[in-house]
């Protein structure tokens, strides 16, 4: 056995912590950024956050106003004790009112279907069994109010002290089905809707034939098949107008209604101003976190009393994050102005003037990689006059036009969204009738393709949208 040693060169690209922690740092959203520096801060004693209001030493550099992320610290410079990074801070003022200073108000905990239902049960007439009878299909609701399992299957996983038959169970879901909010306790949504609609007055104009549309012809009303269903149910179009408007009235998820559903607010990142007859960008600077080096720590160090233990590496690791934050501010900045100056004419005119625009353009002209770019426009948001819009959102593919330009997609299901809305009820445009009308204005697009941006816009077709 022959033992050769031999050399070989080769490249690969190493991405040290600085620049993986850059990396990490810009493509989180500005909430996760706020919960990822909550883990850093609680880690590092070193860094701290510049509370509003909070006095600086008074060896701390005056800093002067700016619209970018402040300063950071440059390698080799010499550093100060107080170095922060923060945003310019306006004076506010809180006070507390001592009469309510010792006032706890506690929040008030949510009411779900089935305390809503419970409560009802409470004051109904029943003897205990039927009251457990009720409470084992209340607890067997889905969210919706629907009762998803049959009568058969809740019987047999009934407790067996409770010893529940199937004709008792039918009584206790009438009853149930008898409660608030109607069409509760519904096995499917022809029930769901029948129970709504038994409950108003028999004098109402349309609930007859409503009730018969929900129990036998609910495909047909969702294919809009007016002439069919007027022939089977030997009705006019006045009063099938008068069923069809009850119907829609009506909740196809009664139970809805109590889902506690979890709000997450959006901060946006950017604003778009016009500043002298041009529209640019600046940073939020709600949305920056004020940052800086613990003084009482950092003298330790001036001291020479750390002798060079885990204070310095704590100290280098908080500056490389206060100088990471401010590049990824500044990095969504630039590419926000960049973005900008391309889409003038969408935040002048709106959808219908939104420009083609893709990851590259920006890329080449700022110098960065694409993949810097997607990172930068994922979960960061930029408020305009307009409204409040992700960043993605002003990137779009282009369709061919006959005079050999371009228009963006988004354009383009904005066109299909006005032609929509403006369109014959009783005879609604069509996707091919789209596609025609768009060709006549210049713009080349594929019936299929007019589909699929209907679709993303989630409109119906045209056979849904036909009304009487």
């Amino acid at each position: 056995m022959k033992v050769n040693l031999q050399l070989k060169h080769a490249q690969h690209l190493a991405l040290t912590p600085q620049l993986q922690q850059s990396i990490r740092l810009l493509q989180l959203s500005t909430l996760d950024l706020d919960q990822e520096l909550e883990k850093i801060l609680m880690q590092n004693p070193m860094l701290e956050r510049e509370e509003a209001g909070a006095e600086t030493a008074p060896s701390a550099p005056a800093r002067a106003p700016e619209e970018t992320a402040p300063p950071s610290a440059e390698a080799g410079a010499e550093w100060n004790a107080t170095e922060t990074w923060a945003p310019e801070e306006q004076s506010a003022a809180w006070r507390e009112d001592d009469d309510e200073s010792d006032t706890f108000q506690q929040p008030s905990t949510p009411i779900t279907l089935v305390d809503h239902l419970s409560a009802q049960l409470r004051l109904m007439p029943l003897n205990e069994r039927d009251h457990q009878l009720m409470s084992l299909l209340i607890a067997h609701l889905d969210e919706s109010g629907y009762l998803q399992a049959s009568l058969e299957e809740i019987q047999s996983v009934a407790p067996e002290s409770l010893a529940a038959e199937t004709d008792e169970l039918h009584v206790a879901l009438r009853l149930l089905q008898s409660l608030d909010p109607a069409g509760v306790g519904a096995r499917d949504l022809s029930e769901c809707l029948s129970l709504q609609l038994a409950v108003l007055p028999e004098s109402t104009p349309g609930r007859a034939v409503a009730l018969a549309l929900v129990k036998e012809h609910l495909p047909l009303l969702a294919a809009h098949d007016f002439s069919r269903l007027k022939r089977l149910l030997g009705t006019d179009d006045a009063t099938l107008r008068q069923a069809q408007k009850l119907i829609t009235g009506l909740d196809p998820k009664p139970g809805a209604a109590f889902v506690q559903s979890e709000t997450r607010y959006v901060m946006p990142d950017v604003i778009a101003r016009k500043v002298r007859g041009k529209w640019t960008a600046s940073l939020n600077r709600e949305a920056m976190p004020k940052l800086r080096i613990n003084a009482l720590y950092a003298n330790l160090m001036k001291g020479g009393r750390d002798g060079g233990g885990p204070l310095s590496s704590q100290l280098q690791e908080a500056r490389w994050l206060i100088k990471n934050i401010q590049q990824r501010f500044d990095t969504i900045l630039r590419v926000s102005k960049a973005i900008i100056e391309r889409q003038q004419n969408f935040l002048e005119h709106g959808e219908v003037a939104m420009r083609p625009l893709v990851l590259r353009e920006i890329a080449d002209e700022l110098g960065l990689h694409e993949s810097t770019i997607s990172r930068v426009t994922s979960q960061k948001y930029m408020l305009t006059p307009r409204g409040l819009f992700e960043l993605k959102y002003f990137f779009s593919s282009h369709v061919g036009t006959e005079a050999g330009g371009a228009a963006s997609s988004t354009a383009i299901r904005a066109l299909i969204r006005q032609l929509i809305g403006a369109e014959d009820r009783k005879n609604p445009l069509s996707d091919s009738r789209i596609s025609d009308i768009l060709a006549e204005q210049g713009i080349t697009v594929a019936r299929r393709t007019v589909a699929k941006y209907r679709e993303a816009l989630q409109i119906h077709p045209a056979s849904q949208r036909k009304v009487l």
